[in-house]
C-alpha cells in the first residue's frame, strides 16, 4: 500500500482542475496543464482537494504513487512554478541569452549555443550564474541536465557548470 498516494493534495480557490476522459487538467495563475493518466485510477477532485483512487482492487500498483506525484507537480507548477540555478566555475566560462539561444563559453574552441525549449524561460543575471524557471518540472530538469552535461564538474579544480545546492567532492592530486 502506497503512503504516499493515499494522501491528498490540497488546492486552492484559484485553480480549475477537470478529469475528463483520462486526461487531467489544471488551470492557474501561470498557465495550464495536462497530462494522461492510467486508465487504473480515477481522479476525485473535491472543492479544496484532489485525490487519486485505484479503479477496483490495485491497492498495490506502484503507478499510484507516481501518478499522485506528477498531478502535484502539475498543481504546484500552475501555482507557484519551479526554479533550478546552475552555476558556471572556471576561467572564461561565461553565459549569455540573446533572444531563443543560450550562448555557453566553456573553454573549447567553439562557443555552444543551446536552443531554448518553449516553455523555459532563462534568465543570466551574472555572466557564471543561469536560472531556469519553467511551470513543468521534468522539463525544467530535462533543460538543466542537457546544459550541464555540456561541461560536468571536474572533481580535482571544480571547474565545470554545477547546480547551486551541489556538493562536488574534491580529490588531492598528484604527490611527488
Amino acid at each position: 500500500m502506497s503512503r504516499i498516494a493515499k494522501n491528498p493534495i490540497k488546492i486552492s480557490k484559484e485553480i480549475q482542475c477537470t478529469f475528463i476522459d483520462g486526461v487531467f487538467s489544471a488551470k492557474g495563475k501561470l498557465g495550464e496543464m495536462q497530462t494522461n493518466v492510467n486508465a487504473n485510477f480515477k481522479i476525485d477532485i473535491n472543492d479544496d482537494e484532489i485525490k487519486v483512487i485505484p479503479k477496483g482492487e490495485f491497492d498495490k500498483d506502484p503507478n499510484w504513487g507516481t501518478t499522485r506525484a506528477i498531478i502535484s507537480n502539475i498543481i504546484n507548477g500552475v501555482t507557484s512554478g519551479f526554479s533550478k540555478t546552475l552555476e558556471l566555475n572556471g576561467t572564461g566560462y561565461r553565459a549569455s541569452v540573446t533572444g531563443s539561444k543560450l550562448k555557453l563559453e566553456l573553454g573549447y574552441s567553439h562557443d555552444i549555443n543551446f536552443d531554448i525549449p518553449s516553455d523555459v524561460k532563462i534568465e543570466c543575471s551574472k555572466q557564471n550564474i543561469i536560472k531556469l524557471t519553467s511551470i513543468d518540472k521534468e522539463k525544467l530538469g530535462a533543460t538543466a541536465a542537457k546544459i550541464r552535461s555540456y561541461r560536468k564538474p571536474e572533481p580535482f579544480k571544480g571547474k565545470g557548470i554545477k547546480y547551486s545546492d551541489e556538493y562536488i567532492f574534491r580529490k588531492e592530486g598528484k604527490k611527488k
